[in-house]
């Protein structure tokens, strides 16, 4: 079937199956590799994309499932030429090692201090729930507290 997809801030029409995953429409269909695969069941995080501002694990969401929905796909997070405060943040408090979960964190995060820009430490851990192999959660809420607290170069 053909889908119209807006995808960071682009209209895409995509064939695909009714139940594909929209990770694979977004990584195979329009190239967009930012967005990983981890786990397929939703429970690791490294998909996290946003529907309509709301972050959202793509792994396990059928591409017929988004609607008229806006998906922005870490690709799309940041203003072009220029980094999302979450990312300057990231850099700043040398969040990642290896990377790989990373742009789903960062969707995550984005998401969470869009919508309650100071979050506490119980918000952080019922609402960021992505996996990190690393291990590097304590840099992440330093991160995510000091861009709150405005801390952060250009935040």
């Amino acid at each position: 079937m053909a889908y119209d997809l807006t995808v960071n801030g682009q209209t895409h029409q995509v064939e695909a199956d009714a139940g594909t995953p929209l990770l694979w429409v977004l990584r195979e269909a329009l190239g967009l590799t930012g967005t990983k695969f981890g786990c397929g069941i939703a429970a690791c995080g490294a998909c996290t994309v946003h529907l309509d501002g709301v972050a959202t694990r793509s792994c396990s969401l059928p591409v017929e499932a988004v609607g008229s929905q806006k998906i922005t796909t870490i690709e799309g997070l940041a203003p072009p030429g220029g980094l999302h405060p979450v990312q300057r943040a990231w850099i700043e408090a040398q969040v990642p090692q290896c990377g790989y979960c990373q742009s789903g964190v960062v969707m995550a995060v984005s998401a969470l201090l869009a919508r309650q820009p100071q979050p506490s430490d119980a918000e952080l851990e019922s609402e960021i729930t992505n996996i990190c192999r690393c291990g590097t959660y304590a840099r992440m809420r330093q991160a995510i507290h000091a861009l709150a607290a405005g801390e952060t170069a250009h935040g």
